[in-house]
């Protein structure tokens, strides 16, 4: 693909913080509020595998949330993500995680800083003003002088307190960081989205997502100099090139209708997954088995992630969805299952002191708990027969899930072995029952581009 000039200088920003809960969500969603809102197409991203961040600043852009992360990403992946983003949009703001240099080690390794480094984008820094002055100067120069290379083009200040503080800062930051203030939220001015275990509530099931979205655009209009970001966002260098992994659609190829459940109980997808089964010959049919009483023509299934836990009576209580497709899983139809999808097509979910019947296509009950039971990145090797991926292929991935499997009565058949993560337990994830393959394991597409021509090829089958 070739893009112009205008597009390989595509302008981005990323948003980072000093650490988690720092404002870096709240800026974000309130500065693509504001950049819309002087005319222009905003792309955003998120970086990490994080689905409900990027589901809101999809929301709040009115355009796919998509995900950066250079763990389950190869670089050349990432840069083509951004470039395509060119095609259509005027400016890139990309929300980084955690701490700026926050990775998987002590180096760092993976964190928003290096991902910056990779395309280039210039860093805005959200820093918790709480009781400092001159201390955000030094975290500021800290930050600096820990990575020379990086570029921090400017600061927001968060959490301020009085006019006398935002001063002192202000003055501060420019004289002995030699960075300046683009723009300071105080105290209480923004308010929090509501949160729960996985993080913030998903847009889908906030009942004023779009009042609540530009309440954030209309603070950060009138307290950060949104022009002045702009300019930093536009001072980003050309992209790198990078050889194309996305595919593009073969109007040739033959179709197969693939069903998606989504609802306000299943809402984790990557854009990027919809968009490879659909450029690998699927139609996508969206089933909410909240609402829907039976299954559409559907050759497979992608039953992806959510908040099964939370809808279980809901889920439950629909009992023709769950017997109509307890009986296609037993006629071969092939499932793909990620974490909530997993869920559903258990026996029974046992959460708030009940258990919650569910499709009782897999032979398990899962058991919520109040802690988490895998979080993090992993890695996976196929090393079973199954209707989708090749034996020996490696997989890298992503879990954040607070269930776990209880006692399935008899050994499962799984078939990935992890080199990292919990999956379903004992180091394996991926149980195979019939023609589903299901586990806590997250794939994202542009890291395992083999995953949606595969599903393809089983529904064809």
């Amino acid at each position: 693909m070739t893009l112009s000039i205008a597009e390989a200088g595509f302008p981005r920003v990323l948003i980072a913080g000093l650490a988690g809960d720092t404002g870096k969500s709240l800026v974000s969603l309130g500065l693509t509020v504001a950049l819309r809102r002087t005319g222009l197409r905003v792309a955003p991203f998120k970086k990490g595998p994080d689905f409900i961040d990027a589901a809101w600043l999809g929301a709040a852009a009115a355009a796919p949330g998509r995900n950066l992360d250079t763990y389950l990403m190869p670089a050349d992946a990432i840069i083509e993500s951004l470039r395509r983003a060119a095609l259509s949009s005027d400016v890139a703001v990309i929300e980084g995680n955690r701490g700026l240099f926050d990775g998987v080690d002590a180096v760092g390794s993976h964190s928003t800083a290096q991902l910056a480094r990779l395309v280039g984008a210039p860093v805005v820094l959200v820093v918790d003003a709480t009781k400092a002055t001159r201390t955000v100067a030094a975290q500021v120069l800290g930050c600096r002088a820990l990575d020379p290379d990086l570029e921090i083009a400017g600061v927001i200040l968060n959490r301020v307190g009085t006019a006398r503080q935002e001063a002192l800062i202000r003055e501060a930051v420019r004289k002995d960081a030699g960075v300046p203030v683009l723009g300071a939220i105080y105290r209480l001015e923004i308010e929090h989205l509501p949160s729960r275990h996985l993080g913030l509530v998903t847009p889908v099931e906030h009942p004023g997502t779009i009042e609540a979205i530009e309440a954030l655009g209309e603070a950060i209009s009138r307290r950060v100099d949104v022009h002045a970001v702009l300019s930093v966002a536009r001072s980003a260098p050309p992209l790198p090139a990078a050889d194309s992994r996305l595919t593009t659609r073969d109007p040739r190829a033959s179709r197969v209708r693939i069903g998606v459940l989504f609802d306000k109980a299943f809402s984790f997808y990557y854009p990027e997954n919809l968009s490879a089964l659909q450029d690998a010959g699927a139609e996508l049919e969206f089933v909410s088995p909240l609402s829907d009483d039976r299954l559409p023509a559907i050759d497979a299934l992608y039953a992806g992630g959510g908040f099964p836990e939370e809808h279980a009576a809901a889920l439950s209580a629909n009992r023709a969805l769950r017997t109509e497709l307890k009986r296609r899983v037993a006629e071969g139809l092939p499932v793909w299952a990620e974490c909530g999808g997993l869920m559903y097509l258990s026996g029974a979910i046992r959460c708030r002191g009940g258990t919650f019947p569910m499709v009782g296509a897999l032979p398990v009950t899962v058991e919520q708990k109040t802690r988490p039971q895998g979080h993090g990145y992993v890695e996976a090797r196929v090393d079973g027969p199954n209707a989708f991926l090749p034996e020996g292929l490696p997989i890298r991935g992503h879990e954040f899930h607070y269930s776990r499997l209880g006692d399935a009565g008899a050994p499962l058949e799984t078939v990935l072995a992890l080199g990292r993560g919990v999956g379903v337990g004992g180091g394996r994830d991926g149980i195979k029952e019939a023609g589903i393959v299901a586990g806590y394991t997250h794939v994202h597409a542009l890291g395992t581009p083999e995953w949606a021509p595969a599903l393809v090829r089983a529904a064809r089958g």
